[in-house]
């Protein structure tokens, strides 16, 4: 059997460390699929909780069904980071519920933030500097050199506006649920314009890195692909 000699190895050591490392795409930073399932569970709970037994025992059951989710996932030794976030937001969302005795109010955090989120995407665009393109480049450590085109900052406006959208639906809809006490629909749009929304707008995001990366390779603002 053939071994490999000193060098061979340090040799591909050194390859290993010069490879670049894979960024975590958005659904990995959500703790993968059995995240996004995860995700919906404390909402479904609440809902359904409200329904059958009142006000407090939605609330018990929505922070009960989001500890239990981080405790499986300790268990399974899975991430727990999103876990951990799903029983902050469960818990402020609840004590907002017992504060104001209204269970409409578990989702008014939701609420606000799809609206400001929509005012700072368009805001972005407005300033020429959307913020597909600005948060896409930072990840991939490609920094600034697209606004440096036209057309690259053309393709992040459509996704930015894309993602503006999106969000400015979600306000739109459930302030109209809200507004109209029907919490059960509140529930079934957060998470019908949850992350099945958001995913189709960040395949949006990922058409203008694709088309900016190529726009860019060919006026000679990045380096060509090598086969």
């Amino acid at each position: 059997m053939k071994t490999k000699s000193f060098l061979e190895t340090e040799s591909d050591t050194q390859a290993e460390q010069a490879a670049p490392r894979q960024q975590p795409s958005v659904l990995d930073q959500a703790g993968g699929t059995k995240g996004i399932v995860y995700s919906t569970l404390p909402v479904l709970a609440f809902v359904i909780a409200h329904n059958f037994r009142g006000l407090t025992a939605s609330i018990v059951a929505a922070f009960a069904v989001a500890v239990a989710i981080g405790v499986v996932r300790l268990v399974r030794k899975e991430s727990v980071q999103p876990a951990i976030g799903g029983v902050f937001g469960v818990a402020i969302a609840a004590g907002i519920v017992w504060f104001t005795g209204s269970a409409k109010d578990y989702f008014l955090i939701g609420i606000w933030a799809s609206l400001a989120g929509a005012v700072l995407f368009l805001a972005s665009v407005l300033v020429r500097w959307p913020l597909a393109g600005v948060i896409w480049n930072a990840a991939t450590g490609k920094g600034t050199v697209w606004r440096a085109d036209k057309r690259s900052r053309l393709y992040y406006d459509v996704a930015t506006l894309v993602l503006a959208a999106v969000f400015g639906a979600r306000f739109v809809v459930q302030r109209y649920f809200y507004e109209t006490d029907q919490v059960s629909s509140l529930g079934f749009a957060k998470i019908a314009m949850g992350f099945p929304l958001l995913a189709l707008a960040l395949l949006v995001v990922a058409w203008a890195a694709r088309r900016s990366n190529k726009r860019l390779r060919a006026i000679g603002l990045l380096p060509a692909k090598h086969a």
